[in-house]
Order: C-alpha cells, then sequence, then structure tokens
C-alpha cells in the first residue's frame, strides 16, 4: 500500500451455534438429571451461580413448582446453587410491555455476580421466555439462558428459537435480541394442567409450520383434531415434538437465522395477528390470533384465485375442529384516525419491523408456499368479511347444538311397566 492510501479490510466471522432441545417429563424430579447435567461448573469453580424467574401464574395450576425447584437445587447431586429464592413475575403479553421487569431482572443479574459462565433459568411461557432472555442476553452482552416452556405454544415454536423481545411504542417486539439459549427443556408434563384456551392455543404454530413445510404433518393434526381437543397426551407429545423440530430445521438451514433479509417465512399470517394482539388490548392470545392471521391470508389467497378452494377448506375446518378462531371482531369494528380498518397498519408494522420491502407468505397449497411484496387491501377486507360469516354459522350451529343438549338433558325419561 502506498504512503497516505486507504485500503479495505473485509472482515468474515463466522459463528457457529449449538444448542440442545430437550424432551422430557417431570424435569425437577430429583431422578431427572437434565438440568443437574447442564449446569455444571465450569472449568476452575466449585460450583455454578442459577437465578431461576418462574411466571407466577403457574403457582396457581403448580402450586408445587417453586418448592420443587429449591429442593432439586438443594440436592447433594446438584453442583449448582440457586443465588435467591425464584423470582416470580407476571405471564402473558402484560410482561413484555413492563420494562420494569427487565431491570429488576438485571438487578438480580448484577447483584449476585451472575456472569458468563452462571445461568438465568426462565420458567414459563412465550411471553415470560422472550423478557428474560432479552434481559440475560444484554447483561454482560449474554449470560447463559436455560429455557423451560411451560405452554405448547413456547414448546413448539417461541421456545426452541433464537429470539428474545420485548413491547414498545405499541408494537410487539420493538426491543430484542439474536441470542441462541444455551439449553432448551420441553416437559410434557407441565402442559397437562394448562386450560383448554391455552393447550389448543398453541397448536395454531404446529399448523401454520405444517402448512409451509409438511403436507402429512397437516394431515395427522387434521387426522388427530379430535384427539387434541380431548387433550390426549401422546398424540400432544407428537405435535410439540416435530413443531419444534420443524421450526429448529428452518432456523438452521435457511440461511439468514437472524432476519437480514426481508423474507420471513415462519411469521406466515403473523401480520395481522400481531396487530390484532395490540388493538384488542391482548383480549387474543398469541396462538388465537395466528390462527385468525392465518385464516385471513388463505382467504385472501383463495378470493385471489392462488389457493385451491379444497385446500382452503381444509385449513378453515382444521381450525374449527381444533376449537380455534377464524375471526375477530376486531377485524371490522376498531379503525384508525382516518377511519381505515387499524388491523391495515399491521401490513407497514410488518414491513417496518424487517426493513425492505414488504414479504407476505402465502400459500399456493398445502405445503406450497410462495411469497408476495403486495396486499390488495380490498381483497383483505373481503377476506375478513367471508370469515365473519363462517365464524357466525359455526357460533349458530354450536347453539344448537348445545340448545337439543340442554332439552334431551330436561325431557322425561319414560319407562314401560312390565
Amino acid at each position: 500500500m502506498q504512503r497516505g492510501s486507504i485500503d479495505t479490510i473485509h472482515q468474515r466471522v463466522q459463528v457457529t451455534y449449538d444448542y440442545p432441545v430437550h424432551f422430557t417429563d417431570d424435569v425437577f424430579s430429583a431422578d431427572n438429571p437434565i438440568v443437574r447435567e447442564l449446569c455444571r461448573a465450569s472449568v476452575g469453580r466449585t460450583s455454578a451461580k442459577v437465578l431461576t424467574v418462574i411466571d407466577g401464574g403457574l403457582t396457581s395450576v403448580f402450586p408445587e413448582l417453586v418448592s420443587q425447584v429449591e429442593t432439586y437445587f438443594a440436592d447433594e447431586r446438584t453442583t449448582a446453587t440457586l443465588v435467591q429464592a425464584p423470582i416470580l413475575v407476571v405471564g402473558g403479553e402484560a410482561i413484555k410491555n413492563d420494562h420494569a421487569a427487565v431491570t429488576q431482572i438485571h438487578e438480580a443479574i448484577e447483584g449476585h455476580g451472575i456472569d458468563r459462565h452462571s445461568y438465568v433459568i426462565a420458567i414459563g411461557g412465550g411471553a415470560l421466555l422472550d423478557m428474560v432472555g432479552y434481559a440475560a442476553a444484554t447483561a454482560h452482552r449474554g449470560v447463559r439462558l436455560i429455557r423451560i416452556p411451560t405452554t405448547v405454544l413456547s414448546q413448539d415454536d417461541s421456545g426452541v428459537g433464537v429470539k428474545n423481545s420485548v413491547n414498545l411504542f405499541g408494537k410487539k417486539n420493538f426491543l430484542g435480541t439474536f441470542a441462541p439459549p444455551y439449553a432448551v427443556v420441553n416437559d410434557m408434563q407441565l402442559l397437562t394442567r394448562l386450560p383448554d384456551r391455552e393447550w389448543v392455543g398453541g397448536i395454531s404454530e404446529a399448523v401454520k409450520v405444517s402448512l409451509l413445510k409438511d403436507a402429512d404433518f397437516f394431515a395427522y393434526i387434521e387426522e388427530h383434531a379430535a384427539d387434541l381437543v380431548a387433550r390426549d397426551v401422546e398424540t400432544m407429545r407428537w405435535i410439540v415434538y416435530r413443531s419444534a423440530q420443524l421450526h429448529l430445521n428452518h432456523i438452521a438451514t435457511s440461511g439468514d437465522a437472524f432476519e437480514f433479509g426481508s423474507s420471513r417465512p415462519l411469521d406466515f399470517g403473523h401480520w395481522s395477528a400481531h396487530k390484532l394482539e395490540q388493538i384488542s388490548n391482548y383480549r387474543w392470545r398469541h396462538g388465537e390470533a395466528v390462527s385468525i392471521g392465518i385464516a385471513v391470508d388463505s382467504t385472501y389467497a383463495y378470493l385471489g384465485g392462488m389457493l385451491p378452494e379444497a385446500d382452503w377448506k381444509r385449513i378453515i375446518q382444521v381450525f374449527q375442529a381444533l376449537n380455534l378462531p377464524i375471526f375477530a371482531e376486531e377485524l371490522q369494528s376498531v379503525r384508525a384516525p382516518d377511519g381505515t380498518l387499524a388491523v391495515l397498519a399491521g401490513l407497514n408494522e410488518f414491513r417496518e419491523h424487517l426493513g425492505g420491502q414488504l414479504t407476505i407468505m402465502l400459500l399456493h397449497g398445502i405445503a406450497n408456499g410462495f411469497e408476495v411484496h403486495e396486499m390488495d387491501e380490498a381483497r383483505i377486507i373481503e377476506s375478513i368479511e367471508l370469515l365473519r360469516g363462517l365464524q357466525d354459522a359455526q357460533n349458530h350451529n354450536e347453539e344448537e347444538r348445545h340448545g337439543r343438549q340442554r332439552r334431551e338433558q330436561l325431557s322425561p325419561v319414560s319407562a314401560t311397566a312390565d
């Protein structure tokens, strides 16, 4: 290089992330070694520090959980030490809007000297895992995070991936990081006491990934919808495993694990789902909003002649069979200041979140997706209206069925005397 000239250094950094996703039962049973093995002390240390954060809502259905965690780490076979009693925080989307919760975790990490050879264990649903993951990823540029998801939604999708986030400015996931966990532990027994709404809600993400990646998996969900509604544990075990496997495979092989581009296929149906959550003040939970969002985009593709009617009907019918919604009143009732449907703002917010051009995943068929870069608002509105009619018809049929059942229960029992 000549004196006074300036050259360019081209730097390439290749980083490989490797983390296990375990599937087990009774994770904090004394005889279950998984967490004990994960929390081994680093070389040169006799014990590892562990900070635990638990979704407080779990204590109503798992009142023994806190004591189980404390007893597990008190076991002489465990070389890790709890630095304090588990921190209990409110779960659900509200926790991602409460930035004081992030500060609370940061203060505990700093106060107990949790460093990059220590562990933060987050036990809860997807929103709690997002919040704690964000706190852990931004402390010391990242401390070891072990996720223990406790909902179907977080075990089959959000809890096994590489993203962490909180909300800001009324927008989902405005602040966040791409930081893979140290490990994930899916415990099927933690799902068995979920309310029905949470049990079926998370299946929407399994439906989503099957529609994108695996027609046979979609057919399996169709065939076993009644078993899932009836809370068959072994059927759910396979749903969670296969869905997690497909999500993880996409992250590993898509070539864009950290979403530098404008394409985000696994967010099929999410542009309206995220906006629906916000405009309904989170009355609709994420899994329910996703089923509605997929219904909207599938109907849009059907009305545009892109998706065959038979495939569209299968998609709508599988959500109905799973007792998942396909329509929300807020899609039509909530308006922006200019009078347009508020949900339509989700298109620009979706584009803005990634940058670049708008990119929406649609379907040509089951497991046959394609991307578009613009959406016809008139057809979106038509799709919403069609779904409203289908939902109204389903509600009417349900009312008639319940009415027949009540009449049968109240009718006198006849008997013939000998």
